[in-house]
């Protein structure tokens, strides 16, 4: 591989570089063609084959991404390169160099100007990509030999003592065998908090005394007390509720240039929402970004293939502590955890995610709230968000003849479709389960994430395509690709049938990584699909035309077995009975006991106003302006948002409610609101509830 830099001057004491890797040497035409896409304006002459600051190299500070992380950014870049005939690049990183002088602190420059989660100082100019990792190989981990204490010395292992026996008795008591470290993380991420909710599912006893109910019944009991209008719920990646016979513009033929006609056709809405707490935490930009890109696939993995409308998005963080700012509420002796986030860094940062997200797939942002809190109790305890919340939820339709999943059928190949696999999201759905404390700073690393709103959005074409096709969809089943990698997302497309893949069919984008890498990560923008080999063809001849990779990995077999095979050595790193470790899970219990919390009465300062009281009260995150996060974000594109975040004749007033209608051509869709009133539960669970719903 051959690295080349050009350069680009942004001010007198910043310019870019953009580090260029190419398979061959680059011609004088190349670069020249490169210099036109990366000038500014077209402008030829603005990027440079030489550092702007060369006279002054030893005054220069150069930050830009991790070694081991590749952005969307190249992603995007190489893609470009590739569609204007520069086949020989293959990434294109773009770092920031800041000249110096004599009054600034280098440390503390640095500190301030990069984030340490995703990037990096490069202490001289880069000579290679390569970031010295070797591909850690497949191995046993020893428990016929070590009993349980095995896994507890394995990094990032989220298995409390319950999970811990009942994988011995599988692997060793059952099989007589020793797991591979890739079953064993396969394993931690598929039935983790995040991903299996078994707090939710167990059995909770409370001053001594059995619940009647779970968590998950209590919630379910609303559905089964007026089902009338539910389509979906508590099966798939998105609830539905009916909608209407609606009239809307569908492509004569889908996948292909062709006019569009009208026609009438059932969709009915869908709804989903998650939350990306632990990601947003310790790197607020990409973690938001990837929250709201999980959130966009869950709509596109309901049923058969559903459409995107417009999201929501929400942030709850811990005190603002801003800078010369002080609010009488917040105790600035409070400490917080080195490896998260401060709570204004979020609010500014994982908004901009969001937004970004949002901006670049062409998903409005309609709705959402914001708080701060972190205080102590009378109690002596400390309450706050300093592992943030950051919620997003989404709108969507779908045909009526794709709500339901087609059955597992044998013989159906296992495809996926999306970016290329990187080192990156690594357990991190295991380290989004552990308690804040428990997770290991360096760990924290390897779950940061990576969003590519430009790749989601060639997938979304793919599998609007094929809904738009009706009744002729090419796909069968689709789930979304999140936590857990391809490791969750496969097994859940096959969970009822088993199947057999070929890991080395997955393609690449870092060649470093291991077979548990490419595995477990989350690099995420990726969906699964089971499509029959009939359909294949014209299934990634749509792919090819959208510039999304089409990968099939296998087939569905039938057996209850999901089996994992390495192409390269013919090794098996997985061999799971699906049944066994998904299906079979006892159900656990958790033990707690309720605190009464001495409450005492307010009491208001002597002398105080109200426009002191005022004064404080619009100072509240909650409660003051929110332009900071309406005013960065599109609100309506797509010509369907009927009421959007912002409402009255100056747009200042944030909205209680946002509306989406179906189609351009009809009255009927889709109204939403955000009931939270967490700290009013504090002071009363039964009243904060009522006034949430209210």
């Amino acid at each position: 591989m051959h690295i080349r830099h050009l350069f680009r001057q942004v001010n007198n004491s910043m310019e870019f570089c953009f580090n260029i890797e190419s398979s061959e040497p680059l011609t004088d035409e190349e670069i020249s063609r490169l210099q036109y896409l990366l000038a500014d304006g077209f402008i030829k002459e603005t990027v440079s084959a030489s550092s702007h600051f060369q006279a002054a190299a030893k005054d220069v500070v150069e930050l830009g991404p991790r070694l081991n992380f590749a952005t969307a950014w190249s992603s995007n870049m190489v893609s470009i390169c590739h569609a204007t005939g520069l086949d020989k690049i293959t990434r294109m990183e773009r770092s920031r160099r800041y000249l110096m002088d004599d009054s600034i602190e280098r440390k503390q420059f640095i500190a301030e100007h990069h984030d340490r989660m995703t990037e990096c100082l490069y202490p001289e100019p880069l000579s290679t990509f390569e970031a010295g990792i070797a591909p850690e190989d497949v191995y046993e981990v020893p428990l016929m030999e070590k009993g349980t204490a095995a896994l507890q010395e394995i990094p990032g292992i989220s298995m409390d003592e319950w999970d811990r026996n009942f994988y011995y008795d599988y692997f060793v008591v059952k099989h007589g065998r020793n797991p591979t470290i890739v079953e064993i993380m396969d394993l931690n991420n598929a039935n983790s908090e995040h991903s299996r909710h078994g707090f939710f599912r167990g059995k909770h006893v409370i001053d001594d005394k059995e619940e009647p109910e779970t968590l998950m019944e209590i919630v379910r009991s609303t559905l089964e007390a007026n089902a009338t209008n539910s389509i979906i719920a508590f099966k798939d990646n998105s609830s539905g509720i009916r909608g209407r016979d609606i009239f809307t513009i569908l492509p004569d033929i889908p996948g292909g240039p062709s006019p569009f006609s009208k026609r009438k056709l059932p969709y009915h809405i869908i709804f989903t929402a998650e939350t990306h707490n632990f990601p947003t935490g310790v790197a607020p930009f990409p973690g938001a970004e990837t929250g709201t890109g999980g959130r966009i696939r869950d709509i596109q993995g309901t049923g058969r293939g559903g459409l995107v409308l417009a999201g929501t998005a929400a942030y709850c963080v811990a005190n603002l502590q801003i800078q010369n700012y002080d609010l009488p509420w917040e105790d600035k002796d409070f400490s917080y955890p080195s490896n998260l986030a401060s709570g204004l860094e979020i609010e500014i940062e994982a908004s901009n995610g969001a937004s970004d997200y949002g901006n670049k797939f062409g998903e409005p942002v309609i709705q959402g709230f914001t708080r701060s809190f972190d205080m102590r109790l009378s109690s002596g305890e400390r309450w706050g968000f300093l592992k943030p919340i950051m919620f997003t939820g989404g709108i969507g339709q779908i045909d009526d003849r794709h709500i339901e999943k087609a059955v597992e059928d044998k013989g159906m190949l296992i495809v996926q479709i999306g970016g290329a696999a990187y080192r990156v999201g690594f357990g991190g759905g295991a380290a989004s389960s552990m308690l804040q404390g428990d997770n290991v700073e360096d760990l924290d690393f390897n779950a940061v994430q990576r969003g590519d709103a430009e790749m989601e959005q060639k997938m979304n074409r793919a599998i609007r395509a094929c809904v738009e096709m009706g009744e002729k969809s090419l796909i069968d089943v689709i789930h979304d690709q999140g936590a857990g990698g391809p490791g969750n997302v496969l097994k859940e497309l096959v969970e009822k049938s088993g199947g057999r893949i070929d890991i080395r069919k997955i393609k690449v984008g870092d060649p470093t990584m291991s077979i548990l890498e490419i595995y477990v990560a989350e690099y995420q923008e990726r969906n699964g699909l089971l499509i029959r080999p009939e359909n294949i063809g014209e299934f990634a001849a749509i792919c090819e035309r959208e510039k999304v990779n089409c990968e099939v990995l296998g087939t569905v077999t039938g057996d209850g077995r999901f089996i994992v095979v390495d192409g390269q050595d013919n090794s098996t790193p997985v061999d799971l009975e699906l049944h066994e470790v998904l299906g079979n899970i006892p159900q656990k219990t958790f033990y707690d006991r309720r605190q009464k919390y001495p409450l005492p009465p307010l009491e208001l300062p002597e002398g105080l106003t109200v426009l002191h009281a005022l004064h404080d009260v619009l100072r509240l995150l909650s409660v003051g302006s929110k332009r900071f996060l309406t005013n960065k974000v599109d609100r309506s594109v797509t010509g369907l948002i009927v009421q959007q975040q912002c409402c009255g004749p100056l747009q200042a007033t944030v909205a209680d409610v946002a509306v989406v209608a179906q189609s351009h051509f009809e009255l009927s869709g889709a109204a939403t609101a955000i009931g939270e009133q967490p700290i009013k539960m504090l002071v009363d669970p039964r009243a904060g509830a009522r006034m949430a719903v209210g």
